[in-house]
């Protein structure tokens, strides 16, 4: 039986209204992850705080040892990468789909150069006896034992959400080519860029830590 105009209207009402609460209820899930997330490296910035008071000379030597020069390029990196993706989502919204396409292609690709550049650093460090347990880093004090301790910890940790970001993304990639996502529905695109912005976020919060202790 044909529905008339006013049944069709209260119909597609619903319909907008059920899509918006699921929209709510996928941003409301995505920011209380992030909140999990915050709440992890929260706890290793506090216990970083607490060791750095305690052996501040020992810290201070430590990050003399590290690749600023690696650090500030993966820094520029990332930032890059937080731009690359709010384009694609810009582009998507205005119904620009290739163009969404390549932004968040870039945005990989640009995670994949820094954790190239990261494990890069990685094999100097290591070629120079500076990691855990090795006869090298035990004979330095105990304050720049635990830094690079706690320098590969954070870093590794960072770099398997960026690993983690580059897999989400990588799915969005492939929604966007079979139109799963469409001006009208981005909300995953969304939610995958805010977890990629607090990859970044948290490097910014890294960076300084370790590399610019001096």
């Amino acid at each position: 039986m044909k529905l008339s105009d006013a049944e069709q209207t209260i119909e597609r009402t619903e319909s907008h209204a059920e899509d918006h609460h699921d929209e709510m209820r996928g941003k409301m899930g995505m920011w209380l992850f992030l909140l999990t997330e915050l709440l992890l490296f929260t706890g290793l910035f506090l216990m970083y705080s607490v060791y750095r008071y305690l052996n501040t000379a020992d810290f201070h030597r430590a990050g003399l040892e590290t690749h600023v020069l690696f650090g500030t390029v993966n820094t520029m990196v990332l930032l890059t990468s937080s731009l690359t993706m709010v384009l694609s989502i810009a582009a998507i919204q205005r119904g620009r789909k290739w163009l969404s396409v390549g932004f968040l292609s870039s945005t990989i690709l640009l995670g994949l150069a820094f954790l190239v550049i990261k494990l890069f650093e990685w094999s100097l460090e290591i070629k120079e006896g500076l990691f855990p347990g090795s006869t090298v880093l035990l004979s330095k004090p105990n304050g720049e034992i635990l830094f690079f301790g706690l320098y590969y910890t954070m870093t590794g940790l960072h770099g398997l959400h960026v690993v983690a970001g580059m897999i989400v993304l990588s799915f969005m990639l492939v929604f966007i080519l079979r139109d799963k996502i469409t001006p009208t529905d981005y909300i995953k695109l969304e939610n995958a860029g805010l977890y990629w912005h607090l990859v970044d976020i948290i490097w910014i919060f890294l960076f300084p830590l370790f590399y610019l202790i001096n």
